[in-house]
């Protein structure tokens, strides 16, 4: 800890840069279980150092994501949980970039708030830490901006970006999708990070307990449910990735099915979703019955329960379930490939 640093008249201003420092010393812990042998710095230089391992790859192509937590963090703040919300900050980036096949190698995280609390500092990193863990990525580096007047005391935003490798041939691309292919399923853990402007509406969530247990749910809260971390799906697919040929994989965020899975469709086809093969979770049956939410709009804003989908040829179908399940994600088959210039369908 820096003891020579200190501005009385910053700290005036509302900024206390000492709080900075006791939370970096807090976290510090936390960081250390994320390290990975490309790792080349320590927190609390001005960038985060890398060096990765390139063996076997022939051209190596770095890919990128950045995304933050969204309104969801409401949610944390009303119930004074901040633990698990990193999970979410990491699991929106990674989860987008294995969709090009990417691994991730390293995360840096950004929390802006009106005061810097070092121990709520300190759980926000911890849930980042976690999401790192689960998806193999060094946390490298960071930003906390304590910014008085601008965030009310008692909030922050949370945001991230994550930089993976993949070689050049190992891209997924969707040039030999065709009519036939399966089209797989990975379930959510909930509602994720997409959504929550609606989802604040519909429960009425600044007047609501959030607390009381709900039949629907299992006798589980609404804020319990809300808040569960989104579901990160790197080290299966990866996995699944080295064992089978994957056509196309699309990551069911903001815009729901009618957005996300279009987006590794190729022109002329379509994904036809049965409908009544997908698992939709308890949590999206109250959404729309509670809030009157047409079954369109449902699947046009939330993932429903499909995390991912994945695009395999028919005679892979149960290699990939197989593999998948054995790395504890029950993958389960929602459609197939059709011709059609719509892109996907759900019938």
């Amino acid at each position: 800890m820096n003891l020579q640093s200190k501005s009385d008249a910053y700290a005036a201003a509302g900024v206390d840069i000492t709080a900075g420092y006791k939370a970096v010393e807090l976290m510090k812990t936390h960081i250390k279980r994320t390290e990975t042998p490309g790792v080349f710095s320590d927190i609390g230089g001005f960038g985060g150092l890398f060096r990765p391992d390139l063996s076997g790859i022939r051209t190596p192509v770095l890919v990128s994501g950045t995304d933050g937590v969204g309104t969801k963090l409401k949610l944390a703040f009303l119930l004074n949980k901040h633990d698990t919300v990193g999970i979410d900050c990491v699991a929106m980036c990674v989860n987008d970039i294995i969709c090009c096949g990417a691994k991730p190698l390293f995360f840096l995280d950004y929390i802006a708030c009106g005061k810097n609390v070092p121990e709520r500092i300190a759980d926000i990193v911890k849930g980042v830490c976690d999401g790192c863990v689960q998806s193999g990525a060094a946390l490298i580096g960071g930003e906390t901006a304590e910014m008085p007047g601008f965030y009310p005391e008692d909030e922050y935003d949370l945001a991230g970006y994550c930089t993976g490798i993949v070689d050049q041939d190992a891209i997924i691309n969707n040039r030999t999708m065709q009519p036939g292919d399966a089209v797989l399923a990975l379930p959510s853990s909930g509602v994720h990070s997409n959504g929550f402007s609606l989802v604040r509406k519909v429960f009425d969530v600044e007047h609501a307990d959030l607390t009381e247990p709900v039949p629907e749910l299992g006798f589980r809260s609404v804020g319990e449910t809300l808040l569960t971390p989104t579901k990160i799906y790197v080290k299966p697919v990866l996995t699944l990735l080295k064992e089978v040929q994957v056509k196309g994989i699309s990551h069911i965020t903001g815009g729901g099915f009618y957005e996300n899975i279009p987006r590794s469709i190729p022109e002329g086809l379509c994904a036809r979703i049965d409908r009544k093969a997908v698992r939709i979770l308890p949590i999206f049956d109250l959404i729309a019955k509670r809030g009157n939410v047409s079954e369109r709009d449902m699947f046009n804003t939330f993932n429903m329960g499909v995390g991912m989908s994945i695009v395999v040829a028919k005679a892979d179908v149960p290699k990939a379930i197989g593999i998948l399940h054995e790395n504890g994600e029950d993958a389960y088959v929602i459609g197939e490939i059709v011709r059609g210039e719509e892109k996907i369908r759900l019938c």
